[in-house]
């Protein structure tokens, strides 16, 4: 898996574009299986977005995804999961204070940012992981959210 992560992080670009297409597509078809199926399939389509997510970035299957926002690099895989930036124990090589063997998470984060149309996202602040949606899909939390936001809109236009 270390591999298809810095795979991931060179090929930063061509993610994100594709990234980008496949979006609204996948969102569409996982809201329709879901909406159909009542919900049935979800515990079908998070084991799908575990093992090709798994396989492509070393995912952790947070729930809370942001991988467009930093250079396709998931920040769960820093032993500390520190998802604003590399901590203080950085090497001066790059590598990682807790495991030196590895490349700091946010040293790939930042270069494939770097790489990326949108890699200013990478300055983004992200929020602290929700640990309740730990180990659910992340497509799945966008469309509650914006099942979620669609409604408070409504009940603002009718109470206007």
């Amino acid at each position: 898996m270390y591999k298809a992560r810095l795979f991931a992080t060179r090929y930063s670009r061509l993610y994100e574009r594709f990234y980008a297409f496949s979006e609204p597509i996948i969102l569409n078809i996982m809201r329709i299986v879901s909406n159909i199926s009542g919900g049935r399939l979800d515990g079908l389509m998070t084991r799908m977005e575990k093992a090709s997510k798994g396989f492509l970035f070393d995912c952790k299957m947070c729930g809370n995804c942001v991988l467009s926002s930093t250079g396709m690099t998931c920040p769960m895989n820093c032993p500390k999961t520190i998802r604003n930036g590399p901590c203080g124990g950085v090497r001066e090589n790059g590598q990682c204070e807790v495991k030196p063997e590895m490349v700091c998470v946010w040293v790939q984060a930042w270069e494939g940012a770097e790489r990326m149309k949108n890699g200013n996202k990478i300055n983004d602040l992200q929020f602290a992981t929700d640990k309740s949606v730990q180990g659910s899909s992340a497509w799945l939390n966008i469309l509650k959210q914006r099942e979620v936001q669609a409604k408070e809109q409504l009940t603002v236009e009718k109470a206007s």
